[in-house]
């Protein structure tokens, strides 16, 4: 049975750990807020204080935490902490800088990393049902498949490590562009004094229609954002991300320039812990707090 120190049991990492357990893998499990983390004894798992006392003497370390800071600070304790020959595999969202230093970290270490961030938000992840863009030594792919087969339905090795983050943030691009111009579709339907599913209607069974578009509409036009999938917050980090990125490779983006300014005054308005989707409030104010009718 292989060792896992699990760090981050957030609103993805809660249900990534329990299909692990579900696996039969071995599992201590390590958040901030140690309440967050405290389901999964319930589960089999070993519930410890620190870093430390979750990665010592664990074969494999897993990261799926909410930034790069978040990541780094109790990877550092971790790491010193692992078994030899052990592997880190960091599934959290940190963009392209973010992934260069916990590669460097992990080479200081001495410890062979895959870069493996995720598509799919609490659901999927609940399901086993994510898709891992995974990037790393070849030589790791089979230490690596039973931690994937239980969290996901799909892989794709892209290459060396760092090749998954910059697939992440390119598919984020799109995931933040659909959900922004949605907001904007929504909102001016209600405008307009358009029933907005009439949209929903009118592109059904056609090369238009999207699955996660009606998903996003739903809770648009119910103003229901209280149980994120995945939070407001997390998804500016993303676009800044994606702002960062663009700007090393001297892209203009500005349609994701808008969409991160629309996320940024949501979240300065208090939606920051709601559901990505509430970046409708700040599509058009005056309309989005109005009551449903």
């Amino acid at each position: 049975m292989t060792k896992l120190a699990f760090l981050g049991t957030g609103t993805m990492g809660l249900p990534m750990a329990a299909n692990l357990l579900k696996a039969g893998q071995e599992v201590r499990a390590w958040n901030r807020t140690r309440d967050r983390a405290k389901p999964l004894a319930q589960e089999g798992a070993q519930v410890v204080q620190t870093p430390g006392e979750a990665a010592r003497g664990a074969d494999i370390l897993i990261t799926m935490l909410s930034d790069a800071d978040a990541v780094l600070e109790p990877a550092r304790e971790a790491l010193g902490a692992l078994g030899p020959d052990a592997l880190w595999i960091q599934m959290s969202t940190v963009g392209l800088e973010g992934t260069q230093l916990c590669l460097e970290l992990a080479a200081k270490a001495g410890v062979s990393f895959v870069d493996a961030p995720v598509l799919g938000t609490r659901e999927p992840a609940e399901q086993g049902k994510l898709v891992i863009l995974a990037s790393g030594p070849g030589e790791v792919k089979e230490r690596c498949r039973p931690i994937f087969d239980a969290l996901g339905h799909r892989v794709l090795w892209l290459g060396e490590a760092g090749q998954g983050t910059r697939c992440k943030v390119m598919i984020n691009s799109w995931v933040l562009g659909v959900v922004g111009v949605l907001a904007e579709t929504i909102t001016l339907a209600e405008a307009l004094e358009v029933d907005p599913q009439s949209f929903f209607e009118a592109v059904e069974g056609g090369p238009l229609d999207l699955p996660y578009a009606r998903m996003k509409g739903a809770a648009m036009i119910e103003r229901s954002f209280e149980d994120p999938a995945f939070r407001l917050s997390l998804s500016r980090k993303d676009s800044e991300l994606i702002l960062e990125a663009a700007q090393q490779a001297g892209l203009e983006v500005p349609i994701l320039r808008a969409v991160t300014e629309r996320l940024r005054r949501a979240e300065s308005q208090g939606h920051g812990e709601e559901d990505m989707a509430a970046t409708y409030w700040a599509t058009a104010p005056e309309l989005a707090h109005s009551p449903r009718s």
